[in-house]
């Protein structure tokens, strides 16, 4: 077994063994809600902060999961994980969830969160599928790109130093390597594109 099959096995078990305490929350705070108690601002801040952390490790189990070949995801179980995990950020995401192979997804999630880094100041992602490729397409009235970062991730050439919250550069390249497949990035001043 390589390391890159190992990290994502890694990834699947922190993701599953993570919902289940999230679940046992959500049960006690509808068993809170049931009581017939007048609605807080403490439960509604804890309601939403839960549904926040699912919403995002649902997001790292298709992102950083195990992806075998052949395996089919949803495009219910893709539009769902993408829409509560930006729910409330400053992207807007113009993305047709299709069913899908699971590494496929697993692609797309990896380059919107290289395309989330860089949109720091908000702005909107669509999203492009063909049989081959995926195209996302950041536009945005300014970006916060770091370039040797986006140098490292369309040339194999490069080394960089990355930090934990650049992780998925580092991934996105070694999964991409590793099915074959290259990264071309290309932008104006008001758009960022990503083709995997």
């Amino acid at each position: 077994m390589d390391d890159q099959d190992l990290t994502a096995l890694v990834g699947s078990r922190i993701c599953h063994d993570l919902i289940s305490p999230l679940s046992a929350i959500g049960n006690g705070l509808e068993l809170l809600q049931m009581s017939g108690g007048p609605e807080s601002a403490e439960v509604e801040l804890i309601s939403n902060s839960l549904e926040s952390a699912t919403a995002r490790i649902r997001f790292f189990r298709i992102a950083f999961g195990d992806a075998r070949p052949g395996q089919i995801i949803s495009g219910h179980e893709v539009e769902s994980a993408l829409r509560f995990a930006f729910k409330n950020t400053r992207l807007d995401l113009q993305i047709d969830a299709r069913d899908m192979q699971r590494q496929t997804a697993r692609f797309l999630f990896l380059s919107l969160q290289c395309l989330e880094t860089a949109m720091a100041y908000g702005g909107q992602i669509s999203a492009e599928f063909t049989e081959d490729k995926i195209t996302l397409t950041g536009t945005a009235d300014r970006f916060a790109r770091e370039d040797a970062v986006w140098d490292y991730l369309t040339s194999a050439m490069q080394s960089y130093e990355l930090r934990p919250a650049q992780v998925h550069f580092a991934l996105l390249r070694d999964h991409a390597l590793q099915a074959g497949r290259s990264i071309r990035l290309s932008n104006t001043t008001t758009t960022l594109s990503l083709t995997v």
